[in-house]
């Protein structure tokens, strides 16, 4: 679904990600993995041309979008859901799904489905979305970029600040959206929620991949993620 292939992005005068190469298979949900610094906001704001690639490519199944716009990188069927989760805090919950909706209306049938993941966003349709907690903003951001059926959805850091019971609630609405047919991108710091959904995994280490391969590979080899993360699963319950 989605290949980075020899990726570098500058920012001003710093040379960030250098040589990036990885795959997001279609189908699955991919972990990004990598110390804070380590180039993985940075690899998303990429993929979606936020950032200019300024050497390599970054295909879309057979598309390259390295050179697009990103309004043209969303109509292809990619979503982003960024760190800081860009609601718009002065709208009401219904008011933000709205302007994500194609058409100005959500589909009914997938609004319910919405509704089945995050039950808080319906109780607080109506509620200013800056009035939300730090958990339900999450969900927000999250249910703006999947209110459309999406090919590819690219999430940064989806429980950064959240309790672990909200965290718990997330991990059951990864699983639901993984039984669709949504291929998913994860930037991720929490461990336990990394391996208990990813299907493959790619760990950044400045600016540059240096691992790849299956997540219960990784989960189970505590050495590996010394090395690589500087932290073990059984430190990271």
């Amino acid at each position: 679904m989605l290949s980075l292939a020899g990726v570098n992005t500058h920012i001003g005068q710093y040379h960030i990600l250098q040589g990036v190469d990885f795959e997001v298979p279609r189908g699955s949900l991919t972990m990004l993995l990598g110390r804070n610094g380590a180039g993985k906001t940075t690899c998303l704001r990429t993929i979606m041309g936020m950032w200019r690639a300024s050497a390599g490519r970054v295909l879309c199944g057979a598309s390259e979008i390295q050179d697009m716009k990103t309004p043209e990188i969303a109509r292809l069927g990619i979503a982003y859901v960024p760190e800081n989760m860009g609601i718009f805090a002065g709208l009401t919950v219904r008011e933000n799904m709205l302007l994500a909706a194609r058409g100005g209306a959500p589909d009914e049938k997938r609004l319910a489905w919405i509704f089945g993941l995050f039950p808080a966003l319906e109780k607080f349709w109506q509620t200013a979305a800056g009035n939300l907690s730090g958990g339900q903003k999450q969900m927000l951001a999250i249910a703006r970029a999947i209110v459309e059926p999406r090919k590819l959805l690219l999430v940064d850091e989806p429980t950064k600040g959240l309790a672990p019971a909200i965290i718990g609630n997330m991990i059951e609405a990864f699983r639901e959206l993984k039984r669709t047919d949504t291929t998913i991108l994860v930037v991720e710091q929490n461990f336990h929620f990394a391996q208990s959904l990813g299907d493959a995994v790619a760990v950044m280490d400045s600016g540059r991949i240096v691992h790849r391969g299956r997540m219960d590979a990784l989960a189970a080899d505590s050495a590996l993620q010394a090395k690589l993360l500087g932290l073990s699963l059984e430190a990271h319950p």
